[in-house]
């Protein structure tokens, strides 16, 4: 579950957007998608050719990783055995019968090369960030000169690629469509702390919003979506140049969903998110969430904390009548600021800082989940990049430091953190990160994240041959 309604993305690993502290959540909400390529960390970025590429074995540039030589001895086979075992927390042991040995070791293709040839092509990158803000560009401006509903919105890019952890193709787009919102009245409507109900404590400023309660006098995302929906689908037609469709509605999901024409690339998808911005306080059951104090320290989180409420239009499945009428919170907006200003200290991967290898670890695990979902569609239907986002969070916890997470020893990382993830498939527990008694690995599900679980091993103990298949 993320700001996009479970796919789940300003600036890379080497740049810092201004904030309001050192790393703070401020800044634009502009989501306007730049051309320059997300880079990995220590390396550079390239445009990928059809082909399969090798990484260069030549020096790199000045401040950068040289990618390894075929032959090269990985920086995991230089750990210590004792190191490997000790620097794993008791909280964030594997999963019985994960024996977290080095891919090198086991034949495994160099994690470096398996995240070289997911860099995005800079080419490729340039032409679809150019799509995408002429598509959304238009409709922001059709929306606001209409005068209706929508006519104060304003747009804020969202996901992994505005996070820089994209992979493969800058296929996939996230946009919430931002409505700030005086003040609302929010009432849990289960037990997770995730949804609730809106309702209006008094007459509101935005009187332009009473069209939209229900019956009852709740705010009604159903009704929202519908006119927004039909607004966009009317206004693609005029969009000249560009061949934009709607796609259809899929059930309880927040996003209304365009397909970008790109020939003869693969066509580009964009998630439109409608989005409450509610300037008030976070809700109780976000108190205990957000534990970052270790990691990003108590200035950041009073920071983060004191952001507005974003709420998305996103259905309650648990609810046995489905009216419409449900919103989830959503922390799109603070997940990339922190992925985005992720170091314990502020230097953290900058041109003069040490670089670290968490995102390169976060991009590995949404591969290797993306490659066994295809592998598996139907028992993996339930799993997606969220769950990878969130474990991702909670081992940066774990291991705040920018020396846990040293780009020479990205094999070593990569293992410590697909064996916090290991068990939380084996106790069907993952706290959310914000909310945490919203479990995201349900016992219901528990057949399910067994099943991936022992997926997960089996790649692990035979040198992750699922990255073999594609390259």
């Amino acid at each position: 579950m993320d700001g996009a309604g479970g796919r789940r993305l300003q600036g890379g690993c080497g740049t810092r957007p201004a904030a309001p502290r050192d790393r703070g959540a401020g800044g634009s909400h502009s989501g306007t998608a730049t051309p320059r390529a997300p880079r990995m960390e220590g390396s550079t970025s390239r445009r990928r050719p059809s082909a399969a590429k090798s990484p260069p074995a030549g020096p790199a540039a000045s401040g950068e990783e040289k990618l390894p030589a075929p032959r090269c001895e990985t920086a995991a086979t230089r750990v210590p055995a004792a190191r490997r075992r000790a620097a794993v927390p008791d909280r964030a042991v594997s999963a019985p019968g994960a024996v977290l040995r080095s891919p090198s070791v086991t034949g495994a293709p160099r994690l470096r090369e398996v995240l070289w040839q997911l860099t995005l092509g800079r080419q490729d990158v340039s032409v679809a960030s150019d799509l995408v803000n002429k598509v959304v560009s238009h409709l922001i401006q059709a929306l606001r000169s209409n005068g209706g509903s929508f006519s104060s919105i304003e747009r804020m890019g969202t996901g992994s690629y505005y996070e820089h952890v994209k992979i493969s193709e800058p296929n996939e787009f996230d946009i919430m469509l931002l409505m700030r919102i005086a003040r609302l009245q929010l009432d849990e409507c289960d037990d997770t702390g995730a949804y609730y109900y809106l309702t209006f404590k008094r007459n509101p400023k935005e009187r332009y919003l009473l069209k939209f309660l229900d019956e009852e006098g709740k705010l009604s995302a159903f009704k929202m979506l519908q006119e927004l929906r039909e607004i966009i689908k009317q206004e693609v037609k005029n969009i000249k140049d560009v061949e934009v469709t709607v796609q259809r509605k899929k059930a309880g999901s927040p996003a209304i969903t365009l397909q970008i024409k790109n020939p003869p690339a693969a066509d580009i998808s964009v998630d439109i998110i409608l989005t409450l911005e509610v300037q008030q306080s976070w809700p109780p059951s976000t108190q205990d969430g957000l534990r970052i104090e270790p990691w990003l320290g108590r200035k950041v989180r009073r920071q983060f904390r004191s952001e507005s409420i974003y709420l998305v239009a996103k259905q309650n499945k648990k609810e046995k009548v489905l009216r419409g009428n449900t919103w989830r919170l959503s922390f799109s907006h603070i997940e990339k600021a922190m992925l985005n200003n992720h170091g314990s200290r502020k230097t953290c991967c900058e041109s003069d800082g040490l670089k670290c290898c968490r995102k390169s670890c976060l991009k590995l695990l949404k591969y290797l989940l993306e490659q066994l979902k295809m592998k598996y569609p139907k028992k993996l239907e339930k799993f997606c990049s969220y769950h990878v986002k969130t474990a991702f969070f909670h081992s940066c916890v774990i291991w705040p430091n920018d020396k846990d997470w040293h780009l020479g020893d990205l094999d070593y990382c990569f293992q410590k953190f697909l064996g916090y993830f290991l068990d939380c498939l084996q106790k069907s527990q993952l706290p959310h990160f914000f909310i945490p008694k919203y479990n995201l690995l349900s016992l219901e599900d528990k057949a399910s994240n067994d099943f991936l679980s022992r997926q997960i091993n089996n790649e692990l103990n035979n040198g992750f041959p699922i990255f073999q298949e594609r390259f």
